[in-house]
């Protein structure tokens, strides 16, 4: 049954909405992730300057990196390969760049219709904007609606994920070390609970220092290995191509299991359209909703354009034999390719490196699920300490599970979760280019960091006091 309803979602319906819609998100905003590309970096930078107890934009994004970076690349890419061979990698490539506008205005929308909560934190989401945006369009099926998503959001993230990391964690750990799974599972358990009842401020925090460091590593040595084998990298782009339009034969399943393979583990990695990002990008603190928007994308390019293909392409210009290999050996391939280039040591230090990305991982969706609890149960702490504890026991049982049983499930429930999203964000794309539209004229007028004015949104139901920490002079923004 779990196989059908992946194939009917993941293989046709998702396929036909998420890459058509996100092109059309592209054309009517003027190709938004292109033409803003070099502007998302100094939005980036001006999130090491904001003097709030709130998140800053650097923070979300690094949250959100890290939900991304570490099974998604690492782990998902190999999944990709086994199952839909080198051309999957192509259609990553290409979720990825129209998943970039897609991400813009569904955390643009996510910060447009974020919650202040009396602790002076930010909640906002999908299951936020659904609520708030399409309460007049839908009337009381919206709050119904947020409400089934927020659920999706929890089964999927909130649980079968955590699963994920976990699972990929202990089996990089049992490989490298000959640590059993169970033992590694329990220690990861322990160095989770320390951080996840600090809140949403301490998994900023501690994100914000491990993401970048182990990013950056894992992007050196997957350098190295590509300058090592320069002559080689155009052929191996040259498979992926071909794969992609079912012209290498020795890809079982052909153009049909590569572009099925490609969307799937594209939004399983880059999550572009998935609604999970936005979660995050509603809890920090910017100036103007598009500035998140922004970011976000830029979170999508680092991580599909990049991670994505520098973990590919250390498979493909390996020994290892990848099309068709069992959960097992998808779940330490990457380290088995990159000890076939640099030795063996490379074992251990994707154990390391994946210790610590999904570390940051189930950080990122634990918070996505306490999200959720938060949408059904507002402001109760019992609730969110008895999802805590949940959660910690998920992290062990991931360490016992198999690979296949886990992504079954949350294939399913992530690809429900992108539909009830998507529709959502294709209702308020007007809402979000009228944003995208005030933070263009605010540029073109010469303001250098573009202000978010609530009162010129009236007519919407936004919460107004989220917005008041930016309600400063403008007198030092012009350029």
């Amino acid at each position: 049954m779990l196989d059908f309803l992946n194939d009917l979602i993941n293989g046709k319906i998702l396929i036909a909405v998420l890459i058509p819609l996100g092109l059309i998100f592209t054309i009517w905003s003027r190709g938004v992730q292109f033409r803003l590309f070099g502007s998302m970096f100094s939005v980036l930078g001006q999130g090491f300057q904001h003097e709030t107890d709130q998140p800053s934009s650097f923070q979300a994004l690094a949250l959100s990196v890290a939900g991304r970076v570490g099974g998604g690349n690492i782990a998902g890419v190999a999944a990709a390969l086994a199952l839909g061979g080198p051309g999957a990698i192509f259609w990553m490539w290409v979720v990825g760049l129209v998943g970039m506008a897609t991400s813009y205005f569904e955390c643009t929308l996510a910060q447009l219709y974020k919650q202040k909560e009396h602790n002076g934190d930010f909640r906002g989401g999908p299951a936020y904007y659904i609520k708030h945006g399409l309460g007049k369009k839908l009337g009381k099926a919206a709050p119904v609606l947020g409400f089934v998503y927020s659920l999706l959001l929890l089964v999927t993230f909130g649980f079968a994920f955590i699963c994920f990391q976990s699972f990929a964690t202990t089996s990089s750990i049992d490989s490298a070390f000959d640590t059993p799974r169970l033992w590694s599972g329990i220690g990861l358990a322990v160095v989770v609970s320390l951080v996840i009842f600090g809140g949403v401020r301490r998994i900023a925090s501690v994100a914000e220092i491990i993401v970048p460091v182990m990013a950056v590593f894992y992007a050196l040595l997957g350098l190295f290995v590509l300058v090592t084998h320069l002559p080689q990298i155009p052929g191996a782009f040259a498979t992926i191509v071909t794969s992609a339009f079912g012209l290498n034969e020795a890809v079982a399943g052909g153009i049909g299991g590569a572009i099925m393979m490609g969307v799937n583990r594209g939004l399983f990695s880059n999550e572009a359209g998935l609604g999970s990002a936005p979660n995050v990008a509603a809890a920090a603190y910017v100036e103007h909703p598009a500035q998140q928007g922004m970011v976000q994308s830029l979170s999508v390019f680092i991580d599909t354009i990049i991670m994505c293909t520098v973990t590919a392409l250390i498979i493909i210009l390996s020994t290892q034999s990848y099309l068709g290999v069992d959960d097992e050996v998808q779940g330490v391939l990457t380290q088995l390719a990159l000890a076939d280039h640099v030795g063996g040591w490379a074992e251990y230090f994707i154990a390391f490196a994946l210790f610590l990305f999904a570390f940051s991982s189930i950080m990122y969706s634990y918070y996505l699920g306490e999200n959720a609890v938060d949408y059904y149960i507002p402001d109760n702490m019992i609730a969110v300490n008895i999802y805590r504890v949940i959660v910690i026991g998920f992290v062990v049982l991931g360490s016992t599970v198999q690979l296949g049983d886990v992504l079954s499930f949350s294939d399913v429930t992530m690809g429900l979760l992108a539909m009830v999203n998507l529709f959502a964000v294709a209702l308020l794309f007007p809402i979000g280019l009228r944003v995208m539209r005030d933070f263009d004229a605010q540029r073109k007028a010469g303001v250098k960091v573009p202000m978010f004015d609530a009162d010129k949104f009236d007519d919407l139901d936004i919460d107004k006091s989220a917005w008041q920490l930016t309600e400063r002079s403008h007198e030092d923004t012009p350029a």
